[in-house]
């Protein structure tokens, strides 16, 4: 009974944080096909670079909608550039946003204290009670933190607003694709009372994925 108040309480905020149009989005916005696909492209952009560059270089990839975000540190700007063109071929993958840095690779403290920032900014997400957690794919690399996801403008805004609050967190930089308000009301999900009848003019068609406008935010 304990472990279920917990979960009930840590799922309030998604369930009630927000109000678009009387319905709530508090999912990932992706179809499972497209997350499936997104575990696989890491799998294989990882793969890729141990065979070309073994252990010698400190190389995480995250892929959200089939849009690749590279992170970590190589040895040199020719290594970086490779990297970028290899991710570039790999089946599936729609583009790639390289955020490498050149220098020495992170130490195991400065992951750890990655990791925790990650798990910060994911709570503080939740506490704030007008964020969707779940919205938002957060990476995190030397402080930086990374936010992806199908987002509106207000709710990049007010994500934005969140994380920079909270302690740890040098820069954050949004690599977000931007939908309607439309958009969002068309993902809710739909009554039988609503849905569309058959010949209707109604179109259940997703708009086009739009490539990741990449935001550095101080």
């Amino acid at each position: 009974m304990l472990l279920a108040a917990v979960q009930l309480s840590a799922c309030a905020p998604l369930m009630f944080g927000g109000v678009l149009g009387g319905a709530m989005v508090a999912s990932d916005r992706r179809t499972t096909g497209i997350q499936v696909e997104d575990e696989s492209i890491e799998q294989r952009s990882n793969s890729a670079v141990r065979e070309n560059f073994g252990s010698k270089e400190h190389i995480n990839f995250t892929s959200y909608n089939r849009q690749v975000l590279i992170t970590g540190e190589v040895s040199s700007e020719a290594v970086r550039a490779q990297v970028e063109q290899l991710i570039g071929r790999i089946q599936n993958v729609r583009s790639a946003v390289n955020e490498l840095a050149i220098g020495p690779a992170s130490s195991f403290g400065d992951r750890s204290s990655d990791t925790l920032l990650v798990g910060k900014v994911k709570a503080a997400m939740v506490d704030s009670e007008d964020v969707f957690a779940n919205v938002y794919k957060v990476v995190a690399e030397r402080g930086t933190i990374y936010l992806m996801g199908r987002v509106t403008q207000n709710e990049a805004k007010r994500a934005t607003e969140v994380v920079r609050g909270v302690s740890g967190v040098k820069r954050v930089v949004r690599v977000f694709e931007y939908i309607t308000e439309d958009d969002l009301r068309a993902m809710q999900p739909k009554r039988s009372e609503d849905a569309p009848r058959a010949g209707s003019s109604a179109s259940a068609v997703p708009s086009a994925a739009q490539q990741p406008v990449v935001t550095p935010i101080k």
